[in-house]
């Protein structure tokens, strides 16, 4: 009976061992399974997330809308990223000088160019502003003016454009920027136009001035090896426009007053047409052929350091070698803080959102007020 009871003891505690055994075995075995599926479940999702990311495939309307920006004998300007005539792509634009005294107006030709400038033209006379007009297709002009003289600040803008300045004379504080070699124009060779003014007031650019004007001076009609090429501005697609409602630093401007004190500027938004309408003297600016009113896509306001030279008030502005001076930029019915920066005289001016980010405008003519900066906090925005 004791070696039976001891048998059977044995075999229980065999028994026992071997079932141990098996659940060891067991532990064993499911860290595998578990190890060998985990990454079958990750690379079945993974095969998964390509196709999510063939979303930017879907992009192809963007690629579309790209084809579709090609249309056989035309191009986007480099001034307002509309279409042009592919015939003008090499041709240069001129920077014409713009009278702004009240006794100028009407203006004529202003609404057909492409960027107009407005700036402090003197120290005096509560800081009468003048109008640098630039235009690339100046073949079409019929008449621009009235032409006045220039200042050393147009000098050093137009040439950034590679633009041909148009003026009748100016101060001698004009001749060491005429001395550079980027800097060409045209002065006092335009036609008179009797307007019952005195004669101060009744030189234009009439058809066929352009044309003698390159001739007879053998200035290129076409860009040189100072033009710094592709567009002037960071333009937006006009598919897709900018919205500055997006921005968190944005804020709505239907009226724009000016702190050019002599003449009163002012740019009013029209919603129907989402363009910025150009008042001064109080009443609206318009081209004195078709009475139409001088409007704006975009409209960027610039602070900048001013000089004056003398008790007459000449002056200029320093607009390069800039950094990161403070400025606005208007599109739609909505405003940003921006700020501009200049390398030299031929270099485009760059302008940057408060993100640091380039910014972009949106396609269409372009307002640009250079403000003293002692007046620039004067700007008000309703």
């Amino acid at each position: 009976m004791k070696k039976r009871a001891l048998m059977l003891l044995m075999a229980l505690s065999l028994t026992a061992a071997l079932v141990g055994c098996g659940k060891k075995e067991e532990a064993k075995e499911e860290p595998v399974v578990e190890t060998t599926e985990e990454p079958v479940i990750q690379i079945g999702s993974a095969d998964e997330e390509p196709e999510q990311e063939e979303a930017p495939v879907e992009e192809a309307p963007v690629e579309e809308e790209e084809e579709e920006e090609v249309r056989e004998g035309y191009y986007r300007s480099e001034l307002t990223n509309e279409w042009i005539e592919e015939g003008l792509k090499n041709q240069r634009p001129i920077a014409a000088m713009v009278d702004n005294e009240k006794t100028a107006l009407p203006h004529f030709g202003v609404n057909d160019c492409d960027i107009v400038y407005e700036m402090t033209n003197s120290a005096e006379n509560g800081g009468i502003t003048r109008l640098m007009c630039i235009i690339k297709d100046w073949g079409k002009i019929e008449q621009l003016g009235s032409i006045r003289s220039v200042r050393p600040t147009n000098l050093q803008l137009a040439p950034e454009y590679n633009a041909v300045v148009c003026h009748d004379g100016g101060p001698f504080y004009i001749d060491v920027f005429l001395k550079n070699d980027f800097v060409e124009h045209f002065s006092g060779t335009f036609s008179r136009v009797n307007n019952g003014k005195s004669r101060e007031f009744t030189e234009y650019i009439l058809p066929g001035d352009l044309e003698k004007n390159f001739k007879n001076s053998g200035i290129s009609t076409e860009y040189d090896q100072y033009y710094q090429g592709g567009q002037h501005f960071n333009f937006a697609s006009e598919k897709k426009p900018v919205d500055l409602g997006e921005r968190s630093d944005s804020a709505d401007v239907k009226h724009i007053a000016l702190p050019f004190h002599h003449n009163d500027s002012e740019l009013t938004y029209d919603e129907d047409n989402q363009v910025y309408l150009y008042s001064e003297y109080g009443s609206a600016h318009k081209d004195g052929k078709t009475g139409e009113q001088t409007a704006f896509k975009n409209v960027i306001l610039m602070s900048a350091e001013m000089q004056v030279f003398d008790d007459n008030g000449y002056m200029m502005f320093y607009t390069s070698p800039i950094d990161h001076r403070e400025g606005w930029y208007i599109t739609n019915g909505k405003k940003i803080p921006i700020t501009w920066s200049n390398e030299n005289d031929i270099a485009y001016t760059h302008y940057f959102d408060a993100d640091g980010n380039e910014l972009k405008i949106n396609t269409g003519k372009t307002y640009i007020a250079i403000i003293p900066e002692k007046d620039y906090p004067d700007t008000k925005f309703e």
